[in-house]
């Protein structure tokens, strides 16, 4: 079992885009590194942050997607989800002296359009569902990170002549209605095309329904080798999304936090490992951790 302690900085990289190519991403079974709780957080926590109540009450509860492999994917509702995202937010779990597998722990879908809702309503603590930080998202809800940067591709059939985003003008791409990747794919000149989960745009680029899906690489990777066989990854990165984790502007102690224990996480080799798991193909490992930004006044 894994323990962990708090730690200083790490450097930059961009996620290679040159990870196209899918080895095991999506792959869950599963060299997730193993997470363990905790076990004294009498202290631990200045009285009155949300850290503290969180610890105090035992209980927490993390908006998370279902529908991506390599990132976070869930079976059934009951189950705990698994993926990149997933550990990132297992790890902020831990620390709080929640077991992260437990019945402590309420994983609720939450996608792109729902997330900045969730945090300001109080449905879940904090959101680790693919969660580019923007500076019109920071005007609404807490972001801390990036604890990943990739940037969006186009997933299109197997046998297509599509080489890029620039090849798909005029042309309808789909991606997941209130996310980022629509704005991207409007910039490029393609008809952004909205699907109510990113899973449905790969069945329809299978199905023929649309020609392309577009959307961050990471989650590409993983849809990508869900569909061996039927699609393909095509062109460079167009857009650079900076992943983080959400929480609610209530709390602005949470940032440091978070930033906290992803630096941890970076040095440990936790992170890495995570990568490696979810993410990384056979001729491409994990890259050096991205830079963290300083949490705002």
């Amino acid at each position: 079992m894994r323990r962990m302690k708090l730690g200083m900085t790490a450097v930059a990289v961009l996620l290679a885009g040159t990870l196209v190519a899918c080895g095991d991403a999506g792959d869950d079974d599963d060299d997730s590194p193993e997470v363990a709780a905790e076990e004294d957080c009498d202290d631990k926590f200045e009285e009155g942050s949300r850290m503290a109540d969180l610890a105090d009450a035992g209980e927490i509860a993390i908006g998370n997607r279902v529908d991506q492999p390599g990132l976070g994917q869930q079976d059934t509702p009951d189950s705990v989800p698994v993926g990149f995202d997933i550990d990132m937010a297992k790890l902020l779990i831990a620390d709080l002296c929640i077991d992260p597998e437990s019945d402590s722990v309420t994983w609720t879908e939450a996608t792109s359009e729902q997330r900045e809702t969730f945090l300001q309503d109080g449905v879940v603590d904090l959101v680790a569902a693919s969660y580019s930080i923007t500076d019109e998202r920071r005007a609404l809800v807490g972001q801390a990170g990036p604890y990943m940067i990739t940037g969006q591709q186009v997933l299109v059939p197997a046998d297509s002549d599509v080489e890029s985003i620039a090849d798909l003008e005029g042309q309808e791409v789909c991606a997941q209605e209130g996310s980022t990747s629509l704005e991207n794919i409007e910039a490029e000149g393609a008809v952004g095309v909205p699907s109510a989960s990113y899973a449905q745009c790969a069945e329809d680029v299978v199905n023929g329904t649309v020609p392309a899906m577009s959307t961050d690489g990471s989650i590409l990777r993983g849809l990508a080798q869900q569909y061996e066989g039927d699609v393909k990854i095509v062109g460079p990165e167009f857009s650079e999304e900076r992943i983080g984790i959400g929480y609610s502007k209530d709390y602005p102690e949470m940032c440091e936090w978070i930033n906290d224990v992803l630096t941890e996480a970076f040095e440990d080799g936790t992170w890495e490992e995570s990568f490696n798991a979810h993410l990384a193909s056979e001729d491409e490992e994990a890259p050096e951790p991205p830079t963290l930004d300083e949490c705002q006044a």
